[in-house]
This record gives structure tokens, C-alpha cells and sequence, in this order.
């Protein structure tokens, strides 16, 4: 029955530098035709960077649609779709906290962030043998970096000052990994 969904046609309504928003004309299983909105995306990457001790470093960011600041691990959207998902990890990671590594980014989840209307996937990595550079942010982030022992970002997620749906998926999967 799910094979039996068809997409009639598509059109590409805005394109910007995130994703393209569409509008495609889909037949169902039963014949008949629905509208559908599509954000079509490049995809993106998310790291957990691991210090020495244990503690992983966190970015805090304003995030307009929310209207506040966030805590979240470091991300960010692959420049094409050709970009290699490890590729746009490390440069993430380098940018948003200011360290890099020269070891094998190490991968952990895949996660479809938004699957009623958005094709989005983030592919979330863990570094590790961290070595301190500097920040390159872009000109419209402005990002704080600190460093969090697990537990206390497991509470965070429980206590709901961690929302960020890619940071609760990757602390809680990294936390189930390594952690327990």
C-alpha cells in the first residue's frame, strides 16, 4: 500500500540557502489526489565533541524562530549534496567550537529531523583527541562554547532546558552507548 503513493508533479515554490519549498500533487493508495508541501534539503551534520574528561563541548545560540537561546551540540548544513556528511561534521565542529581532530570521526545516529514535511537528515558523529584551534564563525552566528559532563546534560534534556530535538536524540543515544 505505501509503494502505491505517487508523486504526479512538483513545484518548486521558494528556493533559499536552506532548503526548496514545494508543492507536489500526489495520488494516494485510493485514487485520489492530494497537495503536499516538501522542504527539500541538503542534509547536515552534528558532532558530539569529547574532551579528555569526558565532558562534551555544548554551543549556545540565539535562535530567532524561537526567540531565545539555546544549549546544543554543534551542527550545521552540508554545502552541497555532494558534500561528504564527515566532511561537514569536521568543518562544523572546527567553526562552531573552536577544535578539530585528526582521528576518524566516529558515527553514532541518523536523524530525520522533520519527516511530515521535511526530507532533512543529519548525520551525527562523534569526535574525539581534540585539539584546540579557533572559532570561524559564520557572519551571523554568534556562539558561546562550554563544556558539560553527561549527567548534567541528561538533566538538562529531562528538565527541558535542553529542547534541540538532534541534541536530545544524539546526548541520549551517546549516553546509552557509552554511558550505562
Amino acid at each position: 500500500m505505501i509503494e502505491s503513493f505517487r508523486q504526479l508533479s512538483r513545484e518548486v515554490v521558494d528556493t533559499n540557502c536552506i532548503f526548496q519549498y514545494c508543492k507536489d500533487q500526489v495520488e494516494l493508495p485510493d485514487g485520489k489526489v492530494e497537495e503536499y508541501v516538501a522542504c527539500i534539503h541538503k542534509g547536515a551534520s552534528a558532532v558530539i565533541p569529547v574532551l579528555p574528561d569526558g565532558r562534551i563541548l555544548m554551543v549556545h545560540q540565539y535562535r530567532y524562530p524561537l526567540g531565545r537561546e539555546t544549549i546544543e551540540i554543534p551542527a550545521g548544513g552540508r554545502d552541497s549534496t555532494e558534500e561528504p556528511f564527515e566532511t561537514a561534521a569536521r568543518r562544523e565542529l572546527e567553526e562552531e567550537t573552536g577544535y578539530t581532530t585528526d582521528s576518524k570521526l566516529e558515527h553514532l545516529i541518523t536523524i530525520a529531523t522533520a519527516i511530515a514535511y521535511c526530507d532533512e537528515i543529519i548525520e551525527v558523529y562523534v569526535a574525539r583527541d581534540l585539539r584546540k584551534t579557533s572559532q570561524h564563525l559564520d557572519p551571523d552566528e554568534f556562539i558561546d562554547v562550554e563544556a558539560f559532563e553527561v549527567k548534567d546534560l541528561m538533566d538538562m534534556i529531562y528538565t527541558g532546558k535542553i529542547q534541540d530535538s538532534k541534541t536530545i536524540a544524539s546526548v541520549m543515544s551517546y549516553f546509552s552507548k557509552y554511558c550505562t
